[in-house]
């Protein structure tokens, strides 16, 4: 098998949106669009692993990424076929040496505060102090043409809200971008999409717009990317795990602020900003 291997896939991406009516507090009945939800349950060797709630517009990818994170396979080339089916709401994952001892190597889950209810396997949490991240130089000004070019991505929310998105980003670029109902399956979709074409994550920027959790910072750990950027803030477990690993956190991040939780020194500060105001003496003008 080559270097670019590539497992027989269905292609069963889904519309994100549909049409539907509403009443404003005009009384005038609108048709707007609204986030499509649909359950994904996903099996591996015919035996099931987790349900997914997603707008099932990558579901192949998110199979992929999602089995990749929770550490369940590690080479791509062990997977025989990914193919889904809306009919039944399933991803059926067939490996090529059709292992029967799953439910011995899933061992705990952990649920996380991702939307929908994320989980993680507890073995994937013991395996982090494997993971060494060396960490990304950035330019502020870089940092602040990314922001901008992310603007104009978001399709599915400025039509109908009720998704976050997530972004693998190459300095200042986005090249992958994915939106779903819950932050943690964009990640996945993301990992999907990054093992399937053998993209490697140690210079890429990641992008959510969701808030950086310890769910977000093991994802991205396992993707290996070392800067991980949101406009939404984060927690104290996600702060620990990211000065463990040694992964550069930002968040609030949108037009020309942001807030460096972790790694500051790795930021080159080059751009000249208007002074800040004095919050005392704004007070007093008005």
């Amino acid at each position: 098998m080559s270097s670019h291997y590539r497992p027989e896939m269905s292609q069963a991406g889904l519309d994100p949106t549909c049409a539907v009516e509403a009443v404003d507090e005009y009384q005038n009945t609108r048709e707007l669009h609204i986030a499509e939800e649909r359950p994904l349950t996903l099996y591996i060797d015919s035996y099931e692993i987790v349900t997914l709630m997603t707008l099932g517009t990558q579901p192949e990818l998110l199979a992929l990424g999602y089995i990749k994170n929770q550490g369940l396979v590690s080479d791509i080339k062990e997977i025989k076929s990914v193919q889904v089916d809306w009919e039944v709401n399933a991803v059926a994952i067939t490996t090529f040496s059709d292992r029967d001892d799953w439910k011995d190597r899933l061992g705990p889950r952990i649920v996380t505060t991702g939307c929908g209810q994320g989980t993680v396997f507890g073995d994937v949490m013991e395996h982090l102090d494997q993971v060494e991240i060396k960490p990304l130089k950035i330019k502020q000004s870089d940092l602040y043409s990314l922001l901008k070019n992310l603007n104009v991505y978001n399709d599915v929310y400025k039509n109908a809200g009720a998704v976050h998105g997530c972004a693998l980003c190459r300095h200042t670029e986005p090249m992958i971008f994915i939106e779903d109902v819950g932050r943690h399956n964009a990640v996945d979709a993301i990992a999907g999409k990054m093992w399937l074409e053998d993209i490697d994550g140690h210079d890429k920027i990641f992008y959510t717009t969701g808030r950086l959790t310890s769910e977000m910072v093991i994802k991205v750990a396992q993707m290996g990317i070392p800067t991980l950027l949101s406009r939404s803030g984060i927690t104290q477990m996600g702060l620990n795990l990211a000065r463990d690993m040694n992964i550069t956190l930002l968040s609030r991040a949108k037009s020309k602020h942001f807030l460096i939780y972790n790694g500051a020194d790795h930021l080159e500060f080059d751009t000249a900003l208007p002074p800040k105001r004095d919050i005392a003496n704004v007070k007093k003008e008005h």
